[in-house]
């Protein structure tokens, strides 16, 4: 079974590491926030200024002062900072984050990515996303993997404009990890219930398969 959104970003949030600066991105990648390992220390960073995102807050307890780059009411953390845009993207620009999660319309098997603009449609804009695939250690894209019209997101060249080249390292979506390799999408992961086939069908780009694929352990 395909996961839903929060299946999505408690995968991810496995790949948080003790002591990473993240910074999350617009849409599914923010609900990682909420699955952060109880035994681990990470400071999630968000473009509009903030040092020390906690995770979502219950209706009793929104803050509307309070937000994320997305707009969404979020919580702080103890010890949280608070500054202007200027001093957020130095960080960003100065490579201070580990760790960069993004949403994404199309990744491409050799690991570019188009996040920011469907040409004729009206979205939020490109944010901080171009900042962080230049700058951030480790990108990890959080999609779907096809869009509404069940087409692959995953594909051999993106037709939509780019935000980054070459700058994604993982892609977690909602049937499968997969890992940019030198030839293709490397299946590293799928998710509970879905087999490789169904991977392959949902898949433009070339799909490594090398041996017995295990599921996700959520």
């Amino acid at each position: 079974m395909a996961l839903d959104k929060n299946g999505i970003a408690k995968r991810i949030a496995q790949e948080l590491k003790d002591g990473y600066y993240v910074n999350l991105g617009i849409g599914i990648p923010t609900l990682v926030a909420n699955y952060i390992p109880e035994n681990i220390e990470v400071i999630l960073q968000s473009e509009n200024g903030l040092l020390g995102i906690g995770p979502f807050p219950e209706k009793e307890k929104v803050d509307p002062d309070l937000i994320n780059a997305g707009k969404q009411t979020v919580t702080a953390v103890k010890g949280a900072s608070f500054f202007d845009s200027a001093v957020s993207f130095a960080m960003i620009r100065g490579g201070h984050i580990d760790l960069t999660v993004l949403g994404a319309f199309e990744v491409s098997e050799t690991g570019d990515i188009a996040s920011w603009k469907i040409p004729g449609k009206l979205v939020k804009g490109m944010g901080g996303a171009m900042d962080l695939v230049a700058s951030a250690k480790n990108i990890i894209v959080a999609t779907t993997h096809t869009n509404r019209k069940g087409e692959s997101k995953l594909l051999k060249k993106c037709t939509l404009p780019l935000t980054g080249v070459a700058c994604v390292k993982r892609i977690v979506t909602d049937l499968a990890v997969l890992d940019i390799a030198e030839n293709g999408f490397k299946l590293i992961e799928r998710a509970p219930g879905i087999s490789v086939e169904e991977i392959k069908s949902a898949t433009e780009g070339n799909l490594i398969i090398d041996g017995d694929i295990p599921e996700m352990k959520l």
